[in-house]
């Protein structure tokens, strides 16, 4: 691990030397490359020079426990650096795991009622609600690209892409089935109900990400329309893209111009087309997808949340908050949290079967 770091070290030093150059200002992609690279590593050396500090300041306390006047000072001073080597080796670790490409992404969230009916729709409505209350806390924008109500209210579907900061790295593990038991307000019994949603959380893909070619897309316009079939506009605005090679239909129309709809409509699609493709290299990396929380896969039953008992049951970690209201008010931090650093574990135990 040291030789790995000492390696590093030595790349953050030359890119130092490469930004002092007054050249490199003048060739911007080198320059942003460069500057990515240097960032990237900045708050990783630091710690790993710290270490080397601790490191200099234990071998010095050996030095002075031969002496009999400083052995106590000698002493007290390893009994304070000895936990904090051990502290930042185990930070150093965490740090060198490889970092997930995507974690820096906007997200595409996709929620869709599932067994349940209108209870589930119902559901599906405060969980979009919850999300949008995560994002508050996080100062993500969030924008709507296409919704179905439910028929007594609530929704059948919503798609929306939520944007900020390291979105993909807190909602990955947000993908599959969420059960949800309680008393249904058309409950005349008092009985307890159990019905489902299905949460799809999707990296935004980049143009680079995905290549669509034109001729494979089929793309049909139609006018937007409201609950109950009520008109929205009486112009051809909304779109609904089609790619003819899998079949993956999008629409959207949220918005009053074709051309915004079409954009909308085509940053859904890159992300689900690029959802397939990662899919594909998991399947081919099946060892290390086992050393994930959950496969993201929608069939895969991740959290059951039961009013009645307000409770909160995460099936992947074993995890149970008696706080539901608590959560289902956006306050998702230590859920997420939980779920990050089982994540962390995981990699970390199959990064040391590996060595």
């Amino acid at each position: 691990m040291f030789d790995r770091l000492q390696q590093m070290e030595v790349r953050y030093q030359e890119l130092e030397s490469e930004l002092a150059q007054p050249e490199i200002v003048q060739d911007q992609p080198r320059y942003q490359k460069a500057m990515k690279a240097h960032r990237d590593l900045e708050i990783l050396i630091e710690k790993f020079r710290e270490f080397k500090e601790v490191m200099n300041g234990i071998a010095d306390a050996h030095t002075m426990l031969a002496d009999p006047d400083m052995k106590e000072m000698a002493e007290e001073e390893l009994s304070t650096l000895m936990p904090r080597k051990t502290e930042i080796e185990e930070e150093l670790k965490i740090m060198l795991l490889p970092k997930d490409p995507n974690d820096s992404k906007n997200v595409v969230l996709e929620i869709r009622a599932g067994t349940g009916g209108d209870e589930a729709a119902l559901f599906a409505e405060e969980m979009f609600r919850m999300y949008l209350r995560f994002a508050e806390q996080h100062r993500w924008k969030v924008e709507v690209l296409s919704e179905r109500e439910g028929a007594v209210g609530g929704m059948k579907e919503v798609t929306a892409i939520f944007e900020g900061d390291q979105v993909y790295s807190q909602l990955k593990y947000e993908s599959g089935v969420h059960r949800v038991q309680r008393v249904p307000a058309t409950e005349t019994q008092g009985r307890v109900h159990t019905s489902a949603i299905t949460v799809a959380v999707l990296p935004e893909a980049e143009e680079v990400d995905v290549k669509i070619e034109a001729k494979d897309l089929r793309i049909d316009t139609f006018c937007s329309s409201g609950p109950g079939g009520q008109s929205v506009n009486t112009t051809y605005s909304a779109i609904r893209i089609t790619h003819l090679p899998t079949n993956t239909v999008v629409s959207c129309q949220d918005e009053k111009s074709q051309i915004k709809n079409r954009e909308k409509a085509m940053r859904v699609l890159r992300s689900r087309l690029y959802e397939v493709e990662m899919e594909r290299v998991h399947q081919l990396q099946a060892t290390a997808r086992k050393a994930q929380v959950g496969s993201g896969d929608r069939s895969e039953k991740i959290r059951t949340y039961n009013f009645p008992q307000n409770r909160l049951t995460d099936h992947r970690i074993g995890l149970t908050l008696h706080q539901l209201e608590y959560v289902m008010e956006g306050k998702l931090q230590p859920v997420v949290d939980a779920l990050i650093a089982e994540d962390i574990a995981q990699r970390l135990k199959a990064d040391a079967n590996a060595a």
